[in-house]
């Protein structure tokens, strides 16, 4: 007669020597992170972060100098972008900054609402003259500099660096399909999520900013993909670098 707690120490102790498989003796597979504290995950995602050559950045922030803006950049430490950003969700404004080159397409909503303090016909002929036209200039010269800070990867990442963090660890979720570590932190009336991956390298995958003046989320996926800024294929492209030479030359012969 086959005696059943027998046969389960039998099985037991077989598995115990590799013979075969005992429920009892699985080892529980390790969560994300364990040996790490809150403030040591966030130490290694921003170095993460921080050291990328490249990623895109999705979201709305809100900026002291331009107010709200959602954004939908890749970008990388060469100075290299492409994408598209929003002022307040009134219109669009496209750019590409390439090489010593920049490239910015504004719709006709973008542009009414920048000139919405000038003179109507001011603003409608600035709409005539420029509205979803790309234009270019020197993307070092001073007009370029609010656009071209963006399209600096370690300017747009600066004040993640040398963060100290007392951030707690939460639950695990995930983003966009990747499996994500959840870190709170509260100062003030500021409120902060970070999800951080927890497979590979321990990159950013979400940020949320809550209950302060600054509230916002972004987004960063794609890190070390090439960013594809190319000059556009459209041939009637505005040099706004040219016009104000032609500005300049006309009014030193008057």
């Amino acid at each position: 007669m086959r005696h059943p707690a027998l046969t389960t120490t039998v099985l037991c102790l077989a598995a115990a020597i590799g013979l075969t498989a005992c429920g009892s003796s699985e080892a529980k597979p390790k969560a994300p992170f364990a040996d790490d504290s809150g403030p040591e995950i966030v130490d290694k995602a921003i170095k993460a972060t921080t050291g990328a050559s490249s990623l895109t950045v999705k979201g709305d922030v809100t900026d002291p100098e331009m107010g709200a803006l959602t954004l939908d950049l890749a970008v990388d430490t060469k100075g290299e972008c492409t994408g598209s950003l929003s002022v307040a969700g009134e219109g669009t404004a496209e750019l590409t900054k390439t090489g010593d080159t920049l490239y910015m397409k504004f719709d006709e909503k973008f542009l009414r609402a920048q000139g919405k303090d000038d003179p109507k016909e001011e603003t409608d002929a600035t709409v005539n003259m420029i509205g979803n036209r790309w234009l270019k200039m020197d993307a070092s010269g001073e007009d370029a500099k609010d656009m071209t800070g963006l399209c600096d990867l370690d300017e747009l990442l600066g004040e993640f660096k040398d963060v100290k963090s007392p951030a707690r660890k939460g639950k695990t979720t995930t983003v966009d399909g990747q499996e994500a570590i959840t870190l709170t932190e509260q100062d003030g009336k500021d409120r902060y999520e970070l999800l951080v991956a927890t497979k590979g390298k321990p990159y950013l995958l979400k940020v949320t900013s809550k209950g302060g003046d600054e509230p916002g989320t972004l987004n960063f996926s794609d890190y070390e993909k090439p960013v594809n800024a190319k000059a556009p294929a459209d041939k009637d492209i505005v040099d706004l670098d040219e016009l104000e030479g032609t500005d300049g030359a006309d009014g030193a012969e008057s």
